[in-house]
């Protein structure tokens, strides 16, 4: 008779498997929606919406700390690990083929490190 490994005796992948992709996708969706309210909030107190406030709205400088760039730059580097948690999360539940997997798997990493690298280039070159 096989053993079965259900309830606490069952047998997982590793220790808290999971649960740092779990951590992952709930504080990068924290930051993203507090950085999207800040933004939805300066947006209708706005005077005017031009380019020179939206260039601003994401260059303010504190003293000669560039804040806008840099709370800018936390929040895509946020958006793409929690992309990538969602997505490497589906590769590996609907793709069983581990050559194919692996194919999606690193076609997704390099499309997400090109939007890296094209961000960082757009946002910190102005």
């Amino acid at each position: 008779m096989a053993t079965e490994r259900l309830g606490t005796k069952r047998l997982t992948v590793g220790a808290h498997y999971g649960t740092k992709d779990f951590i992952v996708q709930r504080v990068s969706a924290v930051i993203m929606a507090v950085y999207t309210l800040g933004l939805l909030i300066s947006v209708i107190f706005a005077s005017e919406l031009n380019f020179e406030t939206w260039q601003h709205r994401f260059t303010f400088h504190w003293g000669s700390v560039p804040v806008g760039q840099i709370l800018a730059t936390v929040v895509f580097v946020s958006l793409v690990w929690h992309a990538w948690v969602g997505i490497r999360d589906i590769w590996m539940d609907y793709i069983h083929s581990a050559g194919l997997r692996l194919f999606f798997e690193a076609a997704s990493v390099l499309w997400l490190a090109g939007s890296v690298v094209y961000f960082v280039k757009i946002l910190w070159s102005l």
